[in-house]
């Protein structure tokens, strides 16, 4: 077979462009993202082997391991996992076939790049880091079971192309061949090598071995030392998952969680326990610190690794913990399932729904003990995850009210920075006041100063702001200790007996008034009415029950989602002195052109009060400018 030239991908041309020119402070990272190739290679391997006994030629040690050549300049990284055909290399090496690069790329434009190591990891782009320490990479695989020594070399300078010829290979397994940078030839220095290897990887299940060269005594020449190279194993292989919680030091869970998450800072709280019953099975889960940079992004991959008797078997098992706890990371390792399970077996099998509710009911009990007893550390974790928790009320029915008592808000009544639960809301609720009032903003500063909250205020009535994008789909109709939320920007409210009596006799001496702004307004209006909810303002714009709320509506537009032109009701204060003037007016002339014009600002005011842009922002401006005109004249 002759050598083949392709090209890489448009995306892994610029993401190796950022390798090349030293994007990374962290250059050693290449060596944790080849270890953990090698160790999914070999995973691989072992599992397809439970069913395949040729995969393993006769040979089942699996190790990793690495190789120093100081006169050629080389660190290689091999493996006797499951290796590469043709075909495969050119897919892993040459290609990227899900959108991880491009989203990778994006990432680094936001953040700090230097100092976010752990994005390489989270994206899936390991491979490429080597290009920050070599000029050169050399892979050579051969896919394990095939009959022959036939394998594949695939090799880059990292210029845009690679290379793709057939050669021999005695095992199967891949071989990675880093020829370093002059700059980098410190990775040919044994003990960076090792350092690096206990800092990142000591935790791979399988040894990583290296040839280090030794002094012993001499069995020739008695009191004299020789020296000779004898492999050593550099890692401590620990299943921490399986060991007792009083035999592990914080700083070892640190070091696994970083290992399997590729996050850099320490995790905000370790779950470390064993069930015995009906089920037995051993977890270890990990809360994050801060939230992954891709977690909502839409093939963020999600679930703890699972083992069947310490055989690893899939990655990310989302059959075993709910989606909104999908930025829990960790270990489960099984002593029931079968070792050849699969996705679809799991999805039809008992014990993953009880280890599915034993662990999201450890977990669930895990935030409300931090909520009691460490609510600073809770408090940062729910900023950095809330938005995420928050889809349990919706997607778990029967943990709705345990996990909204996990909820935390800002309102009218907490103080700056504060926050307050369901529970102190209810608790504190005013006499007549029967639901959870709430508002939705796209920020606290917005919420905050919304017109729709004066009689709310001015009645000492909580309510709640709601600044994530999803609150009004998770909040509208639902029930906590029997009481239903309520959208203040929704519905006709009414806090007041009495002032509804008051409104409705307004609306009788205005009723000919009102009829004319519903005829002026129809096609932009569901309807027109006097407001229980406006104290100042003169006029807002409100949604029927059962409508979207104008901020969600607004939300879905700028992602791009098709929604039905919703009418809105225009609701008027009928205690401010522009609507008794505008009736002056009225009764004057009724077909005036002016309070035409007057009803139509109205309108446009009512849209900039809830965020929205003027009908016509032209006209409106100049109807400002003509009033204002018309003021200064007449001072």
């Amino acid at each position: 077979m002759t050598s083949e030239r392709m090209e890489f991908r448009t995306e892994v041309k610029q993401l190796l462009d950022l390798m090349i020119h030293s994007l990374y402070s962290h250059k050693e990272v290449f060596l944790r993202e080849l270890i953990s190739n090698a160790s999914d290679a070999i995973d691989r391997a072992r599992y397809e082997s439970l069913t395949n006994s040729t995969i393993l030629e006769g040979g089942g040690a699996w190790k990793i391991k690495l190789s120093i050549d100081k006169d050629a300049g080389t660190l290689t990284i091999s493996d006797n996992g499951i290796g590469m055909d043709h075909d495969e290399i050119i897919e892993s090496l040459g290609t990227i076939a899900r959108s991880g690069t491009k989203e990778f790329l994006e990432t680094l434009k936001r953040v700090d790049a230097k100092d976010n190591p752990e994005l390489i990891g989270q994206f899936g782009v390991g491979f490429y880091s080597s290009f920050m320490v070599a000029d050169r990479i050399t892979v050579i695989s051969r896919r394990a079971g095939t009959k022959d020594d036939k394998a594949i070399k695939w090799e880059s300078t990292g210029d845009g192309t690679f290379t793709v010829e057939e050669v021999k290979k005695d095992s199967r397994g891949t071989d990675v061949v880093l020829h370093l940078r002059e700059e980098e030839k410190i990775y040919l220095s044994e003990w960076e090598v090792r350092s690096v290897v206990k800092k990142y990887s000591d935790f791979i299940e399988h040894p990583i071995v290296m040839d280090v060269e030794k002094e012993v005594d001499s069995e020739i020449k008695k009191g004299e030392k020789v020296k000779i190279k004898e492999e050593e194993t550099l890692n401590s292989m620990k299943a921490l998952w399986l060991k007792d919680k009083s035999e592990v030091a914080a700083e070892e869970y640190n070091d696994f969680y970083k290992h399997i998450s590729h996050d850099f800072h320490p995790p905000a709280k370790v779950v470390h326990y064993r069930a015995e019953g009906t089920s037995e099975f051993a977890s270890l889960m990990f809360i994050p610190s801060v939230a992954p940079v891709n977690m909502l992004y839409r093939d963020f991959k999600y679930g703890p690794m699972l083992y069947v008797k310490r055989v690893r078997i899939m990655d990310h098992c989302e059959d075993l913990i709910p989606q909104y706890l999908r930025f829990v990371q960790g270990i489960v390792d099984s002593s029931d399932l079968p070792l050849n399970v699969s996705r679809e077996i799991l999805q039809n099998n008992r014990q993953v729904d009880i280890i599915k509710n034993s662990l999201t009911k450890k977990i669930i009990d895990t935030f409300e003990e931090m909520k009691e007893n460490e609510y600073d550390e809770y408090l940062k974790i729910y900023k950095e995850f809330g938005r995420v928790l928050k889809e349990g009320i919706h997607f778990d029915f029967s943990r709705r009210e345990t996990i909204a008592d996990l909820l935390l808000f800002a309102t009218t009544r907490s103080e700056e920075g504060k926050f307050r639960t369901l529970k102190e809301y209810v608790d504190d609720m005013k006499e007549g006041q029967d639901e959870i009032y709430y508002i939705v903003g796209s920020s606290l500063a917005d919420a905050a100063n919304s017109p729709y909250l004066e009689a709310f205020r001015q009645k000492g009535f909580e309510v709640i702001f709601m600044t994530d994008d999803i609150d009004d789909f998770i909040f509208n109709g639902f029930d906590y200790k029997n009481k239903k939320f309520h959208s203040i920007t929704r519905g006709d409210i009414s806090l007041d007996k009495e002032k509804t009596v008051q409104i409705e006799e307004t609306r009788k001496k205005y009723e000919k008034l009102i009829d004319l702004i519903k005829g002026t307004l129809a096609d932009d209006v569901k309807d027109v009415r006097l407001s229980g909810r406006l104290t100042d303002t003169v006029c807002c714009l409100v949604a029927d029950e059962g409508d979207l709320d104008p901020t969600m509506e607004r939300l879905l537009k700028a992602m791009g989602q098709e929604v039905p032109q919703i009418k809105r009701i225009l609701e008027l204060n009928p205690t401010h002195p522009l609507f008794s003037a505008m009736n002056k007016a009225f009764e004057a002339d009724e077909k005036s052109e002016e309070l035409k014009e007057y009803i139509r600002l109205l309108y446009d005011q009512a849209l900039v009060l809830e965020g929205s842009k003027p009908k016509d922002p032209a006209a409106f401006s100049k109807a400002i400018a003509k009033l204002m005109v018309e003021n200064a004249n007449r001072s």
